[in-house]
């Protein structure tokens, strides 16, 4: 089986995407190819041509970039028994992870080679371009709260009891937090979060119990009264500045004493440092990592597709469908840097 392919080159770093032909690449072992038909845009898509080296090392150019892949299965590769032609997917697409290294495995084209995995189905009534808002977030947020090297929560499940235990989500409105809301929801604990006040409806909307204004200057006081003497089960740290606010609610409240960072490694070592001398850990994610491990599959496979299904899980942020076709996503990724809040913006093919 094969297709004609077109992806989204990027001839070397800092230099313009270009449009052409690339080759349709069946899927192996535990691989699936999708039609791509809707692809959503994130920062580290749009890097900087100086900031290529220091943040993917790695790359290996010509490149294709981009995470987020909405559509459909069209071929699946030996030993894959749980998605077949024809299932509406979504899937976190990691051509531009170490271990993966190649355009085939990125988003950004009309045939992509994705993990089975890390693959989900997605109802009939959801609309692709809805569904492409999640996976990057959804694996960033997921790794930060159920990795062992982060927080080490218990995994999401259905009608999940109660834990008696709070999780802090500093960044709610933000495409990852919106997901680590939901998925400390939907593992049984308490949800507090901070975002800006036209966002607290949003937040409370996804499950959080309480929304706490992040630039007010008695927030870190307002977090600590509203943990109160339950235990603080672990933070995510979203965002520039959060670890700075984080690190005193992590050292005061009762609990782990974890915070997991979603920021740049070398954006958390000072604060980091700082940090263990007040009794508090800190980790800096890299949202590739859950799909070598437990977390991808009882996410993707075990948890989503029924969360989707019954509307425990919804597809947040909202999606905002900015163009159509593949030369349409560097205009994307310069509106994205110009700044959204509480959404995504999403480019259908």
């Amino acid at each position: 089986m094969t297709h004609p392919n077109t992806a989204l080159w990027l001839p070397k770093p800092g230099a313009p995407f270009e449009v052409g032909p690339a080759p349709y690449t069946p899927p192996a072992a535990g691989e699936v190819v999708v039609r791509v038909r809707a692809v959503a845009v994130n920062p580290i898509d749009g890097l900087p041509g100086f900031l290529y080296r220091p943040a993917l090392p790695w790359l290996a150019f010509p490149a294709v970039v981009g995470s987020d892949v909405a559509g459909e299965v069209v071929e699946t590769g030996p030993g894959v028994t749980r998605l077949r032609p024809g299932d509406r997917v979504l899937g976190h697409a990691f051509g531009v992870d170490r271990s993966r290294n190649r355009p085939a495995e990125s988003a950004f084209q009309h045939y992509a080679v994705l993990l089975e995995h890390m693959v989900a189905p997605v109802p009939d009534a959801l609309p692709l371009p809805r569904a492409a808002v999640l996976p990057l977030a959804l694996s960033t947020a997921a790794t930060g709260l159920f990795q062992q090297d982060h927080l080490g929560l218990a995994l999401p499940g259905p009608d999940p009891a109660d834990r008696g235990e709070t999780v802090l989500v500093w960044g709610g409105s933000t495409s990852v937090g919106s997901n680590a809301v939901q998925l400390a929801r939907n593992a049984g604990y308490r949800v507090l979060a901070t975002s800006s006040p036209h966002n607290f409806d949003h937040l409370r909307s996804l499950g959080a119990a309480h929304a706490v204004d992040r630039n007010s200057p008695t927030a870190v006081a307002e977090l600590l009264e509203l943990i109160g003497d339950q235990p603080l089960a672990g933070t995510l740290a979203i965002g520039a500045g959060s670890l700075r606010r984080t690190v005193p609610v992590a050292a005061r409240a009762a609990g782990s004493g974890r915070i997991a960072s979603a920021r740049p490694a070398l954006l958390t070592r000072v604060p980091g440092w700082l940090a263990r001398r007040r009794g508090v850990r800190v980790s800096s994610i890299w949202g590739g990592t859950l799909k070598d491990n437990e977390v991808g599959p009882a996410v993707y496979a075990d948890f989503l597709p029924a969360a989707l299904a019954s509307g425990a899980y919804r597809t947040a942020p909202d999606a905002v469908v900015v163009g159509h076709g593949l030369a349409a996503v560097p205009d994307a990724l310069r509106e994205l840097r110009k700044g959204v809040s509480a959404k995504k913006l999403v480019v259908t093919l």
